[in-house]
């Protein structure tokens, strides 16, 4: 399904583009070695669905249009670009990635490649839902447009924030090797697309209006991200318990009882900060949840940006497991970046804050059905339900797991509650929601909690 087009002008013609049937080889024709390279990679891609989280990623990626591929690099990138928030980016972005992949359009037509879900005779993942089989069955496999557009996306990104082009380029790839777990692509077609935006971004320098148009872009993000604010004066933030008294903290990090088995740099107090505007809301979220019954219990809120950089080394370290078998049991370490682990926190702005419920009548926390931090589908929002309606609807994840109604309704009560009094969640944990309206979207402190 396309979620939007590209129509975007170019800033250089594809007449006045390289002939990328002149640049690129024929795909591999079957029988040939690479041929069945190719079938191995479409057969490894089909096992890659059996990881839940996986499948749903590549599902995502299968959406064709550049808001989502912006909001995709989002993370990656730390900072939301949209026409309205970011509007030079936003252009930048528009007009140079479709100058970029443009040439993919040739030997699309040229070479007619057939998929392989095609070729097969069997359906895309993304079947009925991201996107449409009826549509794309035609449509040349060699190129892969996904790739070229997310490749493209990123070396732009990259030229924007150098800092982060690693983790760019590697979205980018996990982007690409979704169109093999789909089955809308070979690995030759995502290999050739990773070149064709290659050779595209060569030639879009050639434009006075794209070098224009990135110094715009360039000002304005660094307008926007600023640096980091390396200092101790926190008067833009408050204690939680100064605002909402009664808050229990539990403040995981600056315990050994997380992920990481030890404290975590920064987290000199057991305490939590947030940013002015945040604690008033959540005070009213407080004040609706009291009503109810229920106090809030605090993990984590404004985390220091030295803790992240705390979370990387350990990540990195792959033999530092003490505390798998109590927050990642069925995974393996090096798959915890990007997945779950970022360079850059929606906590370090401030304004993001993970808790729970605790019960004024039995005076126990709220069984939420797993615990904070957990990393897996069975701390996703919608496992076992649907968050937007409240229902409950059973099923396991991968690794056997299922929640009760009663744990699916307690983490409904929570949600509901913080999406009344301003706050948004995150799909993948159920604990953890962010102010809407955050007052400092694009900076990243680093003072000490103390």
């Amino acid at each position: 399904m396309k979620a939007q087009e590209n129509d975007s002008v170019p800033y250089i013609s594809l007449d006045k583009m390289p002939n990328i049937i002149n640049c690129l080889p024929a795909p591999p024709v079957p029988g040939s070695e690479m041929f069945q390279h190719d079938i191995n990679r479409y057969v490894w891609g089909k096992e890659q669905r059996n990881d839940s989280l996986r499948n749903a990623i590549a599902r995502k990626d299968a959406i064709w249009g550049m808001q989502y591929v912006l909001d995709t690099f989002e993370e990656a990138f730390g900072m939301h670009i949209s026409k309205a928030e970011t509007p030079e980016i936003w252009k930048l972005m528009q007009h140079g990635v479709n100058t970029v992949t443009q040439i993919r359009s040739t030997p699309k037509a040229f070479y007619q490649r057939i998929r392989p879900f095609k070729y097969f005779e069997e359906h895309l993942l993304t079947y009925n839902k991201e996107e449409d089989e009826s549509i794309i069955a035609n449509d040349g496999s060699y190129p892969s447009g996904h790739t070229a557009t997310a490749w493209a996306a990123a070396m732009i990104l990259a030229e924007l924030n150098p800092a982060h082009a690693d983790a760019l380029f590697a979205r980018a790839y996990q982007y690409g090797e979704s169109r093999l777990i789909v089955g809308a692509h070979w690995q030759s077609d995502v290999e050739a697309g990773r070149l064709v935006a290659a050779i595209g971004y060569s030639q879009v320098h050639n434009s006075p209006e794209y070098c224009e148009q990135m110094a715009r872009a360039k000002a304005e993000f660094n307008r926007l991200s600023g640096a980091a604010v390396a200092t101790d004066d926190c008067s833009d933030f408050v204690h939680i318990t100064d605002v909402v008294p009664d808050a229990i903290l539990e403040i995981r990090y600056h315990s050994t009882y997380n992920f990481v088995g030890e404290r975590i740099d920064g987290y000199f107090a057991p305490t939590a900060m947030l940013s002015r505007e945040a604690a008033t809301a959540l005070k009213a979220v407080s004040d609706d949840l009291k009503a109810q019954g229920y106090r809030l219990k605090i993990f984590d809120a404004y985390r220091p940006q030295r803790a992240v950089d705390h979370f990387m080394r350990w990540a990195q370290d792959l033999h530092a497991t003490e505390m798998k078998q109590y927050f990642y049991p069925e995974l393996n370490k090096n798959v915890l970046i990007p997945d779950y682990i970022a360079r850059k926190s929606g906590h370090t702005r401030g304004s993001t804050v993970d808790l729970t419920l605790f019960d004024m009548k039995t005076e126990k926390e709220v069984d939420m059905g797993c615990t904070f931090d957990w990393f897996g589908v069975e701390s996703h929002p919608d496992f076992c339900g649907n968050p937007d309606t409240g229902k409950y609807t059973g099923g396991k994840s991968p690794a056997g797991r299922s929640i009760t109604a009663e744990q699916f309704h307690n983490r409904m009560i929570l949600r509901q509650a913080m999406l009344r009094h301003g706050f948004k969640p995150l799909d993948t944990e159920w604990w953890h929601f962010t102010l809407k309206n955050e007052p400092f979207p694009n900076t990243y402190f680093t003072f000490p909690l103390k």
